[in-house]
């Protein structure tokens, strides 16, 4: 689930201070970029980049991360990565029983993979992994009840999680509370649920991704983590009055690094790690939790399909490389479009001790 304000970031971007990683260079095909500066490492299965129009579109935010970007995006889309067949592959996908967490658990099962959704709620994850073998014909779609903010809930689902190899973990579940929330083991909710449960359920599954030849977790984040520092200072928002969107986009930003450092940390394992966002997407949690947003902006909002898309081509498109990179609808992404966003290095290292900490994996 993706679930994100991002007025702010809007106007900055429209009102020009938005810039990346590229904005002091020059393309021979426009003006500095993101898109049109990133094609020279861009792995094979990612098609040319857009021209001048669509480069300047894009910087808008509006017009990239609504459903008119996804379908000026599209147009570069290469149908064949997606034409695989995942029969004998397993899949997991948190936080699966609706919006995007579905549309990408049913497009692995239309695929043929042997797919599990992960859901806290037995009753709602057993009715999604029905409407998913009645629409697919799969019949190797299977439901783990596990609560991902819960260290407790994600050791007993590890424990009678019985195949020997996953191919592909998908971190989809998310939370953005109104409130300041702790769970049983004393950790902010949204912390909990965004950042730490993936963080342990990744470590106790890393023997099991590592035995697929070509083993793959993918973060989904959100556009909103473009907005935010990594800051450890108050990671469980206990001195300060709580934020449900800045601390959801917070947790957002920890997520695309922790894909970094695992990506660089695992490196001789096999396993590659990418992180991504999917857009403006019209799902409950949006209208739910933000509803003047969804009010706002529902007819420019993506479908789920739409907001699934690169998700299911990062578990399913030939080896995407390196590991470890940011990617919006199928094309790699700076990581930062502010100069204040920019984290240390002992920051970043910080966040992964803090998560050993909370998982309790600092105690193994």
């Amino acid at each position: 689930m993706s679930i994100y304000v991002q007025t702010d970031l809007v106007v900055v971007a429209i009102s020009g201070y938005a810039k990346d990683m590229h904005s002091a260079k020059t393309s021979r095909r426009g003006p500095a970029g993101r898109r049109l500066t990133m094609r020279t490492d861009a792995p094979a299965n990612v098609a040319d980049g857009p021209g001048v129009v669509d480069a300047l579109l894009d910087r808008t935010i509006l017009f990239s991360f609504d459903r008119s970007g996804f379908q000026r995006h599209a147009r570069r889309f290469r149908p064949d990565d997606l034409a695989v067949d995942l029969t004998g592959r397993v899949c997991l996908v948190t936080g699966a029983n609706a919006g995007i967490g579905f549309a990408v658990a049913a497009a692995l099962a239309e695929r043929g993979g042997t797919v599990w959704l992960l859901c806290r709620d037995r009753r709602r994850g057993q009715a999604a992994v029905t409407a998913i073998r009645e629409r697919t014909g799969n019949r190797h779609v299977h439901l783990g009840v596990v609560d991902v903010a819960s260290l407790a809930s994600v050791h007993a689902f590890v424990e009678r999680f019985t195949p020997a190899r996953v191919d592909v973990l998908i971190h989809n579940a998310g939370v953005l509370p109104a409130t300041r929330q702790e769970t049983a083991d004393g950790i902010e909710l949204t912390l909990a649920t965004n950042v730490v449960g993936p963080f342990l359920l990744t470590h106790l599954l890393r023997e099991r991704l590592a035995a697929a030849a070509d083993g793959r977790v993918i973060f989904v984040s959100s556009g909103g983590m473009y907005t935010q520092r990594l800051a450890l200072d108050d990671l469980q928002w206990k001195q300060r009055a709580f934020d449900g969107v800045t601390a959801y986009a917070q947790t957002k930003r920890m997520q695309v690094i922790l894909t970094e450092l695992f990506a660089k940390r695992w490196s001789k394992t096999g396993i590659a790690f990418h992180s991504m966002h999917p857009g403006w997407v019209d799902t409950p949690g949006v209208r739910g939790s933000l509803p003047r947003f969804w009010q706002l902006m529902r007819r420019r909002l993506r479908t789920l399909d739409e907001g699934a898309d690169t998700v299911v081509w990062l578990a399913v498109a030939p080896p995407v490389a390196p590991s470890g990179r940011f990617w919006f609808d199928r094309a790699p992404q700076p990581t930062h479009l502010l100069p204040f966003t920019r984290e240390r290095s002992a920051d970043r290292a910080g966040l992964w001790r803090r998560c050993l900490r909370l998982a309790e994996l600092d105690k193994v």
